[in-house]
């Protein structure tokens, strides 16, 4: 698969993959740039070119993840796309899965049990992934901050805390998928079912993006610059 260069534009990143048009919006970048490339889109806008291309040939790609070069960027630059992440799940994923789910469940013809255990799971796997967003919002992200920015070591919350709380929310995600794949019976509206399950799997490859990032990249950063203050 081929990579995205600096003299790329945005439409060829959406011919090939409009899945990338939320990671682009991550980064600032909209649509209507005309025949600009990426590298003078980005010159614009005062966006780290390099660090654009590694993300979405990363989004793109599953086989690509240039971790040496990611580990390059600073960590206020990784946050930063994160956050916006983050930003992105709770008010569009989310919502978007809710609604789909509300209709799902107005669409069958009959009370079904499965579907109430469906809406149990994913209400129980929303409640922790917020939780998981708020841990790394409130406690990770400024104490890593605080690492670059001040050169402190906050001993009360060390790389073990964050090993701890950091926790696979991707894998209850395929949980969800496969519980509506094999179990839910046939008496729903098709169309509405799919466009929830499509949802629940381009949702799942992103979180999956996101904790790689996170795992290989940010928490090495982590433990390099601890033990660089702790000598």
């Amino acid at each position: 698969m081929n990579r995205f260069t600096k003299q790329n534009k945005i439409i060829h990143l959406v011919e090939a993959n409009y899945h990338l048009l939320p990671v682009l919006n991550r980064f600032g970048i909209n649509l209507g740039n005309k025949d600009k490339s990426l590298e003078k889109i980005c010159a614009a806008q005062n966006i780290n070119i390099d660090f654009l291309l590694a993300i979405v040939n990363t989004f793109h790609n599953e086989e690509y993840f240039p971790e040496t070069e990611l580990k390059s960027f600073s960590p206020l630059l990784i946050i930063d796309y994160l956050k916006k992440t983050h930003q992105h799940y709770i008010e569009y994923v989310l919502p978007k899965l809710e609604s789909l789910l509300e209709l799902l469940i107005d669409s069958n013809i009959t009370e079904i049990h499965q579907l109430n255990i469906i809406e149990q799971f994913y209400q129980k796997y929303k409640k922790e992934l917020l939780l998981h967003i708020k841990e790394e919002e409130q406690e990770v992200f400024p104490y890593i901050l605080n690492l670059v920015n001040n050169n402190q070591v906050n001993n009360q919350f060390t790389i073990h805390s964050f090993e701890k709380e950091h926790s696979n929310v991707d894998d209850k995600l395929n949980d969800l998928k496969n519980l509506i794949v094999k179990y839910i019976e046939p008496v729903y509206d098709n169309n509405i079912c799919n466009e929830f399950l499509i949802t629940l799997f381009r949702f799942e490859k992103d979180i999956k993006d996101h904790a790689r990032i996170e795992d290989k990249i940010l928490l090495p950063q982590l433990i390099t610059l601890e033990k660089h203050i702790n000598g």
